[in-house]
């Protein structure tokens, strides 16, 4: 993937957010992120999709939940972009809201 097509596709806030929080977490399911985002479950997983299909995110299956974790074979240049978003501290105070609905579906789902 060249860079204008990594930050097309994450121009989509819902896009960014949802790598941003999976990054952050390091695996996250579709139901967490849906809880986490205040989203519906078609739009997150429309979402996911792209993410996937362009290779960012992977999907582990666990029993009946899918999970979502960033490619470890990405290229370092995106590997860095990621690290960045995630260790930004005005990005964690502009989705600190999703960090707390995401610790809050992680108690409920145990």
């Amino acid at each position: 993937m060249l860079p204008h097509q990594f930050f097309k596709m994450l121009s989509d806030e819902t896009r960014l957010r949802c790598l941003i929080l999976i990054a952050r977490e390091e695996r996250v399911s579709v139901g967490e992120l849906c809880v986490a985002l205040e989203q519906s479950q078609p739009k997150i997983s429309r979402h996911l999709a792209i993410l996937r299909q362009s290779g960012v995110l992977l999907d582990q299956r666990d029993g009946q939940w899918v999970y979502y974790v960033v490619n470890s074979e990405l290229p370092g240049w995106m590997r860095k972009v990621i690290a960045g978003l995630t260790a930004s501290n005005c990005l964690k105070a502009e989705y600190q809201q999703d960090i707390a609905n995401y610790q809050v579906a992680k108690l409920v789902s145990k």
